[in-house]
Parts: structure tokens; sequence; C-alpha cells
């Protein structure tokens, strides 16, 4: 089964996305399900994992209606306030909704770097570990040295690093990148997105320009510890869903096919789905 381990939807009128702004252009729109049906169908892509994308309670509740809705859409990665007094309790009332699969902090958005390694997360993060939730890791290459503390610290926690931690491809910049993510796949609890790197790659990328990078992913974590997403329509901006399934073609190619299906859908399920 393939799936898509990371797309999103967006209601442009309800307000909360504070970085959808109209200089994105291409995006500036609603995108709903009967927009992606299509892409998917074309693919054979089974599932997908919704993602959140504004850091609201409402988005949340948003997705998971949705999700409930849209048959493809197997589970939800969702937002909650994990320094709230009361977190524990409010991820204990959002698990109640099979739906939800996991929660993302939009650490790179956060201006305190320091925040992934505040002491007022734990008991957030303990909830998310009873209620076998997953932290999407929405980071920059600089957080990679907090979240790997932090993972340490949680070791029966899964972590999923979104787009790969947004490596500066563009610059052809590879390390510390390169070092600190293998650091982290030192920890058995951790997986790792292939996904949003064209967006890091810069309007002319070529699939040459992302292979060092894909190389380091699988080198890390290996295919059964990555997962394949489209991060649509964030996608759109550079190339679409067609020239980045085609990409991912060509760049999984070395892979035995056993292992490209575990990158294609496998690694997703047993994460997200299996739990």
């Amino acid at each position: 089964m393939r799936v898509d381990a990371h797309q999103h939807f967006w209601r442009v009128a309800r307000g909360d996305y504070g970085w959808l702004t109209p200089q994105l252009g291409a995006i500036h729109r609603d995108f709903g399900p009967e927009d992606l049906h299509p892409l998917l169908e074309r693919h054979g892509i089974a599932r997908t994992i919704l993602v959140q994308a504004a850091p609201t309670p409402e988005e949340t509740t948003f997705l998971l209606e949705l999700a409930r809705d849209t048959p493809f859409v197997a589970g939800v990665v969702g937002w909650a306030d994990l320094t709230a007094g009361d977190a524990a309790e409010h991820i204990a009332d959002l698990a109640r909704n099979t739906h939800l699969v996991g929660l993302r902090p939009m650490v790179q958005d956060i201006p305190d770097d320091d925040w992934l390694v505040d002491p007022v997360l734990q008991p957030a993060l303990d909830a998310m570990r009873r209620h076998r939730l997953v932290f999407d890791a929405l980071v920059l290459p600089h957080h990679l040295a907090r979240l790997s503390s932090v993972i340490a610290r949680n070791p029966t926690l899964a972590f999923v690093i979104d787009h790969a931690a947004k490596p500066f491809v563009w610059e052809r910049n590879i390390e510390p990148w390169r070092t600190r993510l293998h650091e982290i796949a030192a920890c058995p609890n951790t997986f790792c997105k292939l996904s949003g790197l064209v967006t890091e790659a810069g309007p002319r990328w070529t699939v040459g320009d992302l292979v060092p990078y894909v190389d380091a992913v699988l080198s890390a974590f290996g295919p059964g510890r990555v997962l394949w997403g489209s991060d649509w329509p964030v996608v759109n901006l550079a190339g679409g869903y067609d020239r980045w399934i085609e990409a991912t073609c060509t760049l999984l190619q070395p892979l035995a096919p056993d292992e490209r299906a575990q990158v294609l859908g496998g690694t997703a399920k047993r994460v997200y789905l299996d739990r």
C-alpha cells in the first residue's frame, strides 16, 4: 500500500495560517480533498497522513472533521499547546479521536531555539507516549542538536523529522546537517520524512541536486525508517506533485524493491497506522 505521509488541506478564510500570505501566489487559495484525489489516483497512492499547517486547536478540529469524511485520509497529525498546564489532559481528549496519530509543534517558527529542551514540555511528551502519538518535528538544521537530547530522554516516544529538517539544498551546504542527522538516527525511535526537499532546492532544482541529501537520509536511517511525503500543496511552489513523484522514482531506483516499498508506504503504515 502506497502512503503519502505528508500532505495538507487548508481553507484560507479560516484565518489562522500566519505564514500563508498572498505573496505565495499559487498556494494562496483553498485546497481540499477534491483537489488531491485525482493526483492520488494517478499515482496509485491509497492513503495519506494529513498534517497541520496552523498552530491552533481550531485547525486540528477542522482537519479531524475532514479526515472523518475523507476515506483516503488514514490519519491526522494535529497541533496542541505542549507547554500548557493542562496539556496532558488536552492530549488525552484529542487522542479519543482515532484519526489523530500525532502532534506537530511548529518549532521552525518558535523564536526561542531552546523551546525544545524546556522541561515544561515533559508532561505533554509523556501523554503523547501513553496515547501512542507520534511527535512530528518541524525543525531546521540548527535545531537538531537540541532535538537529539529530547529524543534521548524519551526513548519510547516515536519522533518523525519532517522534511529531513530542511537542509540547505539551494546553498549546496550539507554539513553539519548530515552529521547531526546520523547522530539522531542512532536512536531507534526516530524516523525521517523524505519530503520538502524540492522546496529547499530552489525553483531550478534537478534530481542531481537532491541526490546527496537523499543519500544522507537513507544512509542515516535506512529505508525501514524513511517515509515518503509530497508536502502537497506546498510542493506546487517547486514543480508540483507529478514532478516530485518522477524525481522520487529516480532517487529510489538504487534500492531493492522491498526497500522502495518501505519508503513509499510501509514505514508510514508502521509508524502512524499500526498503533
